[in-house]
């Protein structure tokens, strides 16, 4: 039955698409799945409201219907304006899961949509980048109130909310889930790495053997990414401003140079940091002509965009997904998917098998914090670590893998300091 209440789609004609693309990736989701049937006996959520601001996808949509089955009233919003996939917006709408999301929507209807999340008056946020959390705190306090806590999705959200937190304006508690190990071990370097590889050749069709990759950010996406651009012949130079980071890209067998210099000789510029204006005007003009740029990171903001449009004559669509910028230097750059999530705005995001352990992280979180509700202070949380361990435990064992246990002898052995050699 669809809700004909609090939902903005593309087309719901897209709904049958959409159901059958989120049963195929609820397929390669079998924690979330052996979630969704506790949730159904339990009911660990019922009555809780939720306002959920994350990328609209098949995955998404399978951790809603695992909050639905739980009990919870929870309605959704897209996290980036690229992100959406229009079928599955449309699906969940029929779920009766009320949906705001329309891929390429412009940012007055972006925060549209996260204000009618808000108007949902919810009892926990569930965030993707911090957008909901911070309008919440700045334009819609009186909605504070109501709020038990969050959880928070990615490393450019949780970067604000410890900021927010440090400056004594976080009003609630927030879970990091993006710093789960079944998270970012996981979710960030194997899927962060495949899904951009992936966005950018689907925009490009280019051959990645013998290309100068030039990888600005070596956490733990850019170790996903610099993984596989150099399994598929790239060479690949990162760019760095942690000394830790650098040297361990070096020990890894990367190159490591200042952007300044790697400017001036990559075909290929992928940003997965974090930060605004990584790659700038100066960078811009010493590039080659036809190197490629694409974005990876949360927000638009890592290649100076106006810059680059100050210094061009002209630009113009070239293939979908593809800007051609005219420089008045005379050199033509590439930029991909309007500077946004490349894995989410030329393909699919994250595989559904690696996305499955951090959305089962946000399942359980919001468990937690029903549970010990009053209980936590207005700061940001790590995941607790026997969420972890479950969610772990739980992959190995769809995955039929078996694992050892410590002997009695074992663990006695550990946690005693008196035997030696």
């Amino acid at each position: 039955m669809t809700n004909k209440k609090n939902y903005d789609v593309k087309d719901l004609s897209l709904a049958e698409l959409g159901r059958n693309r989120i049963e195929w990736a609820g397929r390669e989701m079998p924690v979330i799945k052996l979630i969704t049937e506790r949730f159904k006996k339990e009911k660990p959520l019922k009555g809780i409201r939720i306002a959920a601001c994350l990328h609209i996808t098949t995955e998404t949509a399978n951790l809603a219907l695992a909050l639905k089955v739980g009990g919870a009233d929870a309605i959704f919003c897209a996290s980036n304006p690229l992100s959406t996939q229009d079928d599955v917006a449309a699906a969940m709408v029929e779920y009766d899961i009320p949906t705001n999301a329309i891929k390429g929507e412009d940012g007055d209807t972006y925060y549209k949509h996260i204000n009618t999340a808000l108007d949902h008056k919810p009892q926990i946020s569930c965030d993707d980048g911090a957008d909901l959390v911070t309008t919440l705190h700045t334009k819609r306090k009186t909605l504070i109130g109501n709020i038990i806590g969050g959880t928070e999705e990615t490393t450019t959200g949780v970067i604000r909310l410890r900021s927010m937190a440090k400056a004594g304006a976080l009003k609630y508690p927030i879970i990091a889930v993006n710093d789960a190990e079944t998270k970012y071990l996981f979710d960030n370097r194997y899927g962060t790495g495949q899904s951009t590889m992936d966005g950018i050749t689907r925009a490009t069709n280019i051959l990645w053997a013998s290309k100068i990759v030039v990888l600005c950010g070596y956490g733990w996406c850019g170790h996903g990414f610099g993984m596989r651009a150099k399994a598929m012949g790239a060479r690949v130079i990162v760019t760095e401003v942690k000394p830790v980071r650098a040297l361990e890209a070096v020990m890894d067998g990367f190159e490591v140079m200042s952007i300044a210099e790697a400017a001036k000789i990559g075909d290929v510029f992928v940003t997965i940091t974090g930060n605004k204006n990584v790659i700038d005007k100066q960078h811009f003009e010493v590039m080659k002509d036809g190197a490629i740029m694409a974005n990876s990171g949360h927000f638009n903001v890592e290649i100076n965009i106006p810059a680059l449009e100050s210094i061009s004559k002209k630009k113009k669509t070239i293939r979908p997904f593809v800007e051609q910028y005219s420089l008045k230097n005379g050199k033509q750059l590439f930029l991909l998917g309007e500077g946004r999530l490349i894995n989410l705005a030329a393909a699919e995001g994250h595989p559904a098998s690696v996305m499955d352990m951090s959305f089962a992280n946000q399942a359980l979180c919001m468990e937690y914090l029903v549970k010990n509700q009053g209980k936590l202070e207005k700061k940001v949380y790590g995941v607790p670590d026997e969420i972890d361990k479950k969610v772990a435990q739980l992959k190995l064992d769809s995955m039929r893998i078996k694992i050892d246990t410590l002997t009695p002898e074992q663990q006695k052995y550990l946690s005693s300091w008196q035997e030696g050699t």
